[in-house]
């Protein structure tokens, strides 16, 4: 018998060819010297309001540290399904899945869906995890990109619609879209429902960034739950985090199809068990009491938004159009053709912190993502800065890697 004491300790082969996070690359350059200013990740700058901190203190308080169902506390569920059922359809609790984070209902989902092998679609540029997600579990992930052009970003549907072939499993589709602030319209939701529904091709839609959104009237994005009924094969996931300034809590939620929710129930058990009741009795007050909080959210971001674009656009060569959603600037710059060794230089030189845009994709390649969800002390500072960085004698024509 071979002597097996020494084989490599390594994971398998998939999780092995992931992509680390080059936003996280950028962050480690400079997360320890305080004097970079940081717009690399994707979270507000302020703290949770104090009447959702008020009700987890409370619940320690009273000794609720314990674990609760595996779907989460009636309380928050019946919560969650009446937001959803006056934002969008009517939603009964037994749809809703609470979870630890909405990345923990994203990977949920794919769990739930996805096989070895599978064919999964995404639209990007997109958030680093949703792509990786469906690769741990050594699916196949297809990319249909969007193109960038002079009134924003926009999408070929008739290419997706090429990609979802018969026999693709799932459609994996952010709207609002991080990094780009892209948002589905109703009409292209509705065509791709249709398509799936015929196919039998699941759709894992990211809400996270509904409430985020900023043309003038609107309540949230066009959501997919609106169109879709419970039956159909379309599993919505959303987070705490971004509308209700809630990022470290971890709380998120799933609303699907209520066949699927066994299954959902025995996932959880396998990662997390639950969440903390501390955290979710703040999550019942946070959507009881919370919309005030998300409107002056939104329109504070609305604010930032308008500034950093206005502020960006008075430099030389930015490229970039207003997002419709979401809390990023996704900008090109003239002559940056590797937006890694750029961001790297930018936080050694500038002591400006932005994400490169190639952590999002090839297609995001010679863009930065910049959050602006920031005092107008900061962002007026971050565009100074970058200002005097695209001005000066060190910075070159085109920026490329530096060689090995």
């Amino acid at each position: 018998m071979p002597d097996t004491r020494y084989l490599i300790p390594e994971a398998r082969r998939a999780v092995r060819a992931l992509s680390a996070s080059r936003i996280r690359d950028i962050a480690n350059v400079g997360m320890d010297d305080k004097d970079v200013l940081a717009f690399w990740f994707g979270e507000p700058d302020q703290v949770t309001p104090a009447f959702i901190r008020d009700a987890g203190i409370a619940s320690l308080a009273q000794g609720e540290t314990f674990y609760s169902q595996n779907f989460g506390i009636p309380e928050l569920r019946q919560a969650i399904a009446d937001y959803v059922t006056a934002l969008h359809r009517p939603t009964a609790p037994d749809a809703i899945a609470v979870t630890a984070s909405g990345m923990s209902a994203l990977m949920l989902a794919v769990e739930a869906l996805v096989a070895p092998g599978d064919r999964v679609v995404v639209v990007t540029p997109l958030w680093p995890n949703l792509v990786e997600i469906p690769k741990i579990l050594s699916a196949d992930v297809v990319c249909v990109p969007l193109a960038f052009g002079p009134s924003g970003w926009t999408l070929d549907v008739d290419r997706l619609l090429d990609a979802l072939t018969p026999g693709t499993r799932a459609l994996m589709l952010n709207s609002p879209n991080n990094p780009t602030g892209w948002t589905i319209d109703r009409g292209t939701q509705e065509v791709l429902l249709a398509h799936c529904v015929r196919h039998g091709i699941w759709i894992v839609a990211d809400d996270v960034y509904e409430r985020l959104y900023y043309p003038d009237d609107y309540a949230c994005a066009p959501s997919l739950i609106d169109i879709a009924d419970g039956r159909m094969r379309v599993v919505s996931t959303n987070s705490f985090s971004k509308a209700w300034l809630m990022t470290g809590w971890r709380l998120g939620w799933i609303v699907a199809p209520q066949p699927l929710m066994p299954d959902l129930g025995k996932l959880i058990e396998y990662n997390t068990s639950c969440s903390p009741v501390f955290v979710q009795r703040a999550g019942v007050v946070a959507l009881r009491d919370g919309e005030p909080t998300v409107d002056a959210t939104r329109e504070r971001l609305r604010r930032a938004r308008n500034r950093l674009i206005d502020g960006l656009r008075t430099l030389p060569g930015v490229q970039l159009a207003p997002p419709a959603g979401a809390m990023y600037a996704f900008f090109r710059i003239e002559g940056v053709a590797d937006s890694m060794a750029f961001c790297t230089k930018l936080v050694q030189q500038a002591k400006l912190g932005l994400a490169p845009g190639s952590a999002f994709g090839p297609e995001g390649e010679g863009f930065v993502r910049w959050c602006f969800a920031a005092s107008d002390e900061r962002l007026d500072d971050g565009i100074a800065r970058l200002a005097r960085f695209l001005g000066s004698e060190t910075m070159p024509t085109k920026i490329v890697s530096d060689p090995i």
